[in-house]
């Protein structure tokens, strides 16, 4: 489907200084993801303040037009969220369409549909959906890159919406033929946006987890020239042969490892040419008997000339990863002052609360990173890393590692309870390693951060005015006990997980709150300067009484614990939560099955967590929103939209 392009008058004006703040009401945009090629999910924008804040009003909706699709492809909740450019804003749906709207109405300017969804396969990991798009410009070329749930590379003209005839075949490039043979493509997507870097567009995937065979696809990042579609370079985050890092495979197992992915989004340094971005577990998240080593570059920060494809330097954060500790989303490029010198740095928040912090250009850590001896593994032909990283500083932004006394203990009833629980199960430090079901009669092994996290694809916020980091995540439980195959599985493996933990008492997580909290870090001093519960908690019988401000929502399972922005004036974050169904019996992965969900765009006092404004969201938000002001008005735009219903973007805005 397509509408024709009506165009738009898209000139910046300077209309006076705004009321509340020092930034003059100008156009300013949000070019890429995450607001800027660093990744800082931050906005000079000032409009939206602490005095007007709960004025905010919906200035307009727009509806995706998956819902008008005939197609047997499931698709997932909405995630995308938005670009601006020139008083435009790019919109990409569920199903991968791409729209332009007026970003001062909503009025839609023409539609792009790839129809990726036709006979092309369906990507894994719950179907259809992507969280991005990336906008490329060299000054007098504008153009929309989009990356489709089934590995097509489409490059459009901004203005039209028209495929660029110049790029690849037709406008697109299929990437399918660079991943691997048919059967290994079956089990890969693609729903993180791509980016721009060097004048190369570097492109990720999923993979699926949880596999059943050694072999799986690799994530090799593959690099595009911006302009032709012609493949620039491939870098294995597998080694192979006599590559770097190929050694820490013991018995050649690259040769067959998988996954070891960027699923998430990555950042680009404008000024040197360079990528940096995180890596995903290799094939098996829990389980890797069959791939004796650290495994580089898995689990691990890597910095890249994206010209050449070339390695400048990496850091590996999980050796032989067992948690699915993958890094969940881009690194973020920030300039801050550390005991009294510059330091160009390079920062990322992890699924176990970590913040690893270093120079971008050396690699080096700006704070000591300890190896620290962890837990060993006691399931047959296991290999386990005798230490793991530890940073030290900044502190951990959320509870790590799981006993006793992280046991819920709102009621004197409810700790009872829990106690008798936690007697079936294993828990222990960060690190622990996942455990044979029935082992000394433990049904099975949590871990805290869980595999949601800790950090999310949510990640965080940065202010560069200030140095300080917004990092919103979750105190979940996660966990799982390993199997043996049976042989209609046609495992070539000694285990298989079997996720999940078991309920809490009457239906409540096991673990304490705040279930959900939005922390602070002060970057330049690598301390914490203000942590608070992010949410509200259920109504429950059993929390008559208690505060259900102290005790943060619990995040819909498979959503970020949060996604936040920063301006200049507030902080921003938006939350998806589940209700409780308190006959519940069951506990998948350390939270409740949701009855409802619901969510709310929250606005913060950046100096002290205060939370200033709740506003509630019209439906189920699934990504992070962005603001942007054009005409003179400042906007903030939200996705929301439940799997398979219709679809929409809300802007809120204070009264014209």
């Amino acid at each position: 489907m397509r509408v024709p392009a009506l165009g738009v008058a898209a000139v910046a004006l300077l209309v006076g200084i705004v009321p509340c703040g020092s930034s003059l009401a100008q156009d300013i945009e949000w070019r890429h993801y995450a607001a800027d090629r660093a990744s800082t999910k931050y906005s000079p924008a000032a409009q939206v303040d602490a005095s007007n804040v709960a004025s905010l009003e919906v200035a307009w909706r727009w509806t995706t037009h998956d819902h008008e699709i005939e197609t047997r492809q499931p698709y997932g909740i909405l995630k995308g969220t938005p670009v601006v450019r020139d008083g435009v804003l790019y919109a990409i749906s569920s199903l991968n369409l791409v729209s332009a709207l007026d970003a001062a109405t909503g009025k839609e300017l023409w539609t792009y549909d790839p129809k990726a969804y036709d006979g092309r396969g369906r990507p894994i990991h719950g179907g259809f959906t992507q969280r991005g798009l990336e906008y490329w410009s060299d000054g007098d070329t504008e153009r929309i890159l989009l990356v489709t749930g089934t590995h097509q590379l489409v490059s459009l003209d901004a203005d039209t919406g028209e495929p660029d005839l110049a790029f690849g075949e037709a406008g697109m490039v299929d990437m399918r033929g660079d991943i691997g043979t048919p059967k290994l493509v079956r089990g890969t997507g693609l729903n993180s946006p791509a980016i721009v870097c060097g004048g190369t567009v570097v492109m990720g995937m999923t993979v699926a987890d949880f596999a059943v065979t050694q072999e799986m696809a690799a994530g090799h990042l593959r690099g595009y020239d911006v302009r032709t579609g012609e493949k620039s370079w491939v870098f294995h985050t597998v080694p192979q042969g006599e590559e770097f890092g190929a050694d820490t495979w013991q018995d050649e197992s690259w040769r067959v490892a998988g996954n070891t992915n960027v699923w998430t989004w990555m950042t680009c340094d404008d000024a040197t040419g360079w990528l940096y971005f995180g890596t995903g577990t290799p094939t098996s998240d829990y389980y890797g008997g069959h791939r004796h080593g650290d495994n580089l570059f898995a689990e691990s920060l890597v910095a890249l000339d994206a010209r050449t494809g070339k390695r400048q330097w990496h850091f590996q954060a999980v050796h032989h990863g067992l948690w699915d500790y993958d890094f969940p989303a881009a690194p973020m490029l920030l300039d801050l002052e550390v005991d009294g010198r510059k330091v160009e740095a390079v920062a990322a928040v992890t699924k176990q609360a970590f913040t690893y912090v270093f120079d971008r250009k050396t690699g080096e850590p700006v704070w000591p990173i300890e190896e620290r001896k962890v837990p060993e593994s006691f399931a047959e032909g296991e290999w386990t890393a005798p230490t793991q990283p530890f940073p030290t500083k900044p502190p951990p932004f959320d509870r790590q590692g799981f006993r006793e006394t992280d046991l819920i203990d709102l009621t004197p009833e409810l700790h009872a309870e829990a106690l008798k629980i936690y007697k079936t199960i294993l828990g222990g430090p960060l690190f622990t390693p996942p455990i044979e079901e029935g082992w000394q009669g433990k049904e099975t092994q949590t871990q805290l951060p869980g595999q949601a996290g800790g950090a999310n694809w949510g990640g965080a916020a940065f202010d560069p005015r200030t140095g300080m980091l917004y990092v919103p995540s979750q105190t979940r439980l996660g966990g799982n006990a390993l199997l043996r195959p049976t042989e209609r599985q046609g495992s070539d493996r000694n285990f298989l997980p079997k996720l999940g933990v078991p309920a809490g008492p009457q239906g409540l997580p096991l673990v304490k709150p705040p279930w959900t909290r939005m922390t602070a870090i002060d970057l330049n001093a690598g301390k914490i300067a203000w942590q608070v519960p992010f949410g509200r908690g259920p109504e429950h019988p059993a929390l008559e009484g208690v505060d259900p401000a102290t005790l943060g929502g619990f995040p819909l399972y498979g959503l970020a614990p949060g996604w936040p922005i920063a301006t200049e004036t507030l902080l921003f974050g938006v939350l998806a939560v589940s209700a409780w169904d308190p006959a519940a019996a069951e506990l998948q992965a350390g939270g409740p099955g949701p009855v409802e969900s619901t969510g709310h765009l929250y606005a913060f006092d950046k100096t002290t967590g205060e939370e200033l404004h709740r506003l509630e969201l019209p439906k189920t938000p699934g990504g992070g929103p962005m603001t942007y002001v054009t005409g003179g008005r400042q906007f903030i735009v939200v996705p929301v939209g439940k799997r398979g219903e219709e679809q929409e973007l809300v802007a809120y805005a204070l009264p014209d």
